[in-house]
């Protein structure tokens, strides 16, 4: 399956953090801030914001004479052994933080085998998550999550998915037409979160953002009452910008 891949901030982030990652791991005594600048080419304002969220993750450390070596956290993702744990104990933590930060209930899917997955999700007494009364695989057509693992496929792939579920008709809004829905996909800048304005249920609003690590298509999603959608575009902004942890563990 080939991939409409058109890298998006959070991902050049992800890419710049991994340069420092690769960096530090070579200096297994220590490297400084202006050693990093020089060996990655970065400029020190966009370096020190890197470094900082890798302190905050635990995948870099600061010994007493500033020098930056692996974090506990890098060591555990490095591993063979529990690795698939330790991911997604990590995942998880990252979620429960978006849900806080954003107000919303928050996803983690990937395309998996042609399907769509919701593989990880963060709610709350006061962030639901979507009542899935319709399974999400067969209702990608409507869902924002099912917007965004489509947008990242070629259109060959996407028609054969299209070809194997009927777009069903959930809510008045939802589009039935895949002629409709392929030319949306098709002109959908990357960068702009895709949106499911009450099209797989009525009272709920939801945004996706693509998560592609490698080969694997993902995506972040949120989701909303109706009754909050105005805030809904503001917090997708905001799980777009807080996405590079996300897409950093995934390419550990």
């Amino acid at each position: 399956m080939a991939l409409k891949h058109e890298p998006t901030a959070p991902y050049h982030s992800a890419q710049d953090a991994l340069r420092v990652l690769e960096t530090v791991a070579r200096h297994t005594s220590g490297v400084t801030d202006t050693e990093l600048a020089r060996h990655t080419g970065l400029d020190p304002e966009r370096l020190t914001a890197l470094l900082r969220m890798l302190r905050r993750e635990g995948y870099v450390e600061q010994t007493t004479d500033g020098a930056y070596v692996t974090g506990d956290a890098l060591t555990k993702l490095g591993s063979t052994d529990g690795r698939e744990q330790a991911l997604r104990e990590r995942l998880q933590r990252t979620l429960d933080r978006l849900r806080d930060s954003v107000g919303a209930a928050v996803y983690l899917s990937r395309y998996v085998d042609g399907e769509v997955r919701i593989s990880q999700y963060a709610d709350g007494p006061t962030t639901p998550v979507v009542h899935e009364w319709v399974d999400f695989r067969s209702s990608a057509h409507a869902t924002a999550i099912g917007k965004s693992l489509l947008g990242q496929l070629d259109h060959n792939s996407r028609r054969e998915h299209l070809s194997r579920h009927r777009m069903a008709r959930l809510t008045s809004r939802t589009i039935t037409s895949d002629k409709l829905l392929l030319s949306r996909l098709e002109t959908q800048p990357p960068t702009v979160p895709h949106l499911d304005l009450q099209e797989y249920a009525v009272g709920t609003v939801c945004a996706a953002v693509p998560i592609t690590a490698g080969s694997a298509v993902g995506c972040l999603a949120l989701s909303l009452p109706v009754e909050h959608a105005h805030r809904l575009r503001q917090a997708a902004d905001t799980l777009n910008r807080s996405a590079t942890p996300l897409l950093l563990s995934l390419a550990i």
